[in-house]
This record gives structure tokens, sequence and C-alpha cells, in this order.
């Protein structure tokens, strides 16, 4: 089974009630999106309500991985910069799979349509990278290493997950002209 990826899908009640589940499971299973656990659907609501006002205000986009029963099982959020002098590189944000499907290099089939949607994406035109940032200490470094990214940078301590438990926020790109 592989995972059918689209960039840009209808976003209905099923798509957001699909990312919110997937989000609070992806949360709840230890993944480093923006949440500590234990979290619900509800407290997750904002921060996906804020992505969706990007999107209709037409500077975020959504790649979506829905697998073979058509569940979603895998996001993606491309933001533009708004920027002008940054304009030829985009943000990713909340990389997700779920917790079921991990382990199947579905994270790595995630980053190549995610790549590949930025290098050959309509509103992609004068993209020429993408950076991301991840929570140090969970690993997940090495796995944006493998799908090609390379640390550019680090903030110590700049994420607290809890009293006395602080991480570094690493800055990560991805040169499209390569």
């Amino acid at each position: 089974m592989t995972l059918t990826f689209q960039l840009d899908p209808a976003i209905d009640r099923e798509l957001r009630d699909g990312v919110l589940a997937l989000w609070a499971d992806v949360s709840n299973a230890g993944g480093a999106v923006g949440f500590v656990p234990p979290v619900t659907p509800e407290e997750i609501r904002p921060a996906l309500l804020r992505h969706l006002v990007g999107i209709a205000e037409g500077g975020t986009r959504l790649l979506v991985g829905r697998d073979a029963d058509g569940a979603i099982a895998a996001t993606a959020f491309f933001t533009h910069n708004s920027h002008p002098l940054m304009t030829h590189w985009v943000w990713l944000y909340t990389v997700m799979v779920h917790p079921a499907h991990q382990g199947k290099g579905y994270g790595l089939d995630l980053m190549a349509a995610a790549e590949e949607a930025a290098r050959t994406g309509e509103g992609f035109e004068h993209v020429e990278a993408i950076r991301l940032t991840c929570r140090g200490g969970t690993g997940v470094d090495s796995f944006y290493a493998r799908a090609g990214y390379k640390e550019v940078g680090r903030v110590p301590a700049a994420i607290r997950v809890a009293p006395g438990d602080d991480r570094d926020d690493i800055i990560m790109l991805l040169p499209l002209n390569d």
C-alpha cells in the first residue's frame, strides 16, 4: 500500500476532522507537531483554523496523503513568505504521518511529494528552497537529513516542552536548484 498525495484538496468537514484526528494522534504518540500530550482535537482546532485562514488568504497550501481507504494519513502545510526579500523560499509546517503508518517509508514519500510540489507545482514557480524547523532531542532532524535537508541553524533551548525540558529549535533547508 502507498499513500496518494494531493496538493490543495477541497476543504470540507471530512478534511478538517481528518486533519484534527491525525494531528491529535501524532501529538499523543509523541510527535513534535506543536503540542505536548495528552491533547484533544478540540485543543488543536485553533491551530488548524490558523492554517485554514492562511489557505483562504492564499499564503498557505496543504499537501494531504491518503491511505488506500481514503483516510487522511499524512499532511504538510506550505507557507509562502510575505516578506519581499524572502519570496524565493517557502516554509514547511506540521509535517505528519499517522503513527499507524510510521516505519513504512511514508514519511520520506511525504517529503518527496512536498519537494515535487515545490519544484513543479503551480504557484511555486519562483521557489528555490524549502525551509522547516524541528524540535531537537527527537531525532527528527536525522529523518529530514535523509530527505535531503541540511541543518543551517540552531537556536538553543528555544522550545520549552515542560519546565526544565528545553529543546533546540533546529532550522533545516532543502535547496531546490541543486
